[in-house]
């Protein structure tokens, strides 16, 4: 590999996660470089990180003297620029795209109204206490995990995994939402296959170093 990688990452953060089963899927060796979401009003808003990211928002991966942000487009740059190493993306084109919009369901539909800025602004906006902020989350985690159950559940296509029997980037994306999911107390007894495929994924060594508990800034 012609240069390092490098990942600014929280540890609890849904979309650095994303991120880090990625690079572990994939085998990439990468500097982990974490960003405190909530010290000192959050080290993301700092001047230093946002000549990195103006979003403010993690995951950044930097590659040599390119900076992609985004997790989704960092998993496909990934698959772009190291095509030797695990394909998280199908080859056929009907399964990459089957891939992507569960990826999406879960990247663009779900996970923003429950993350750490949404949190923060219901309590300052609206004075949401702590058990309304938790309810509003489970409730978009339910919405969007009946669409995603019922696509895994009625698809010849589902394996092991969210796409066929491998890893996919689908499955990047599931496990972090499904970690969160048992944050927040959602029932999950009602996903029948979304636990399934959680429970294969947890069974990876990639998947297992990529866990918060598993990061050099957790926070026991």
């Amino acid at each position: 590999m012609a240069n390092e990688l490098t990942l600014y990452s929280y540890w609890r953060s849904s979309a650095a996660y994303r991120a880090r089963i990625a690079l572990n899927l994939k085998s990439l060796e990468y500097t982990l470089k974490p960003v405190h979401l909530l010290r000192d009003g959050g080290e993301q808003h700092a001047a230093a990180f946002r000549e990195v990211n103006p979003q403010q928002l993690i995951p950044v991966l930097v590659d040599g003297d390119r900076v992609i942000r985004q997790s989704l487009a960092i998993i496909e740059y990934l698959d772009d620029a190291f095509p030797e190493t695990k394909r998280l993306l199908p080859v056929a084109a009907r399964d990459r795209a089957r891939v992507r919009a569960m990826a999406q369901m879960i990247a663009c539909d779900i996970h923003p109204l429950g993350n750490l800025r949404v949190q923060q602004y219901l309590e300052r906006e609206f004075g949401a206490d702590e058990a309304q902020r938790q309810a509003w989350t489970r409730h978009w985690i339910m919405a969007g995990f009946d669409a995603l159950e019922a696509l895994l559940a009625n698809n010849p296509s589902t394996g092991v995994f969210c796409e066929g029997d491998a890893p996919t980037l689908a499955d990047c994306c599931l496990v972090p939402q499904v970690y969160n999911a048992r944050r927040f107390g959602v029932n999950l007894a009602p996903y029948r296959s979304i636990v399934r495929i959680d429970a294969a994924c947890a069974q990876l060594d990639a998947f297992k170093r990529a866990a918060p508990e598993a990061q050099p800034d957790a926070q026991k």
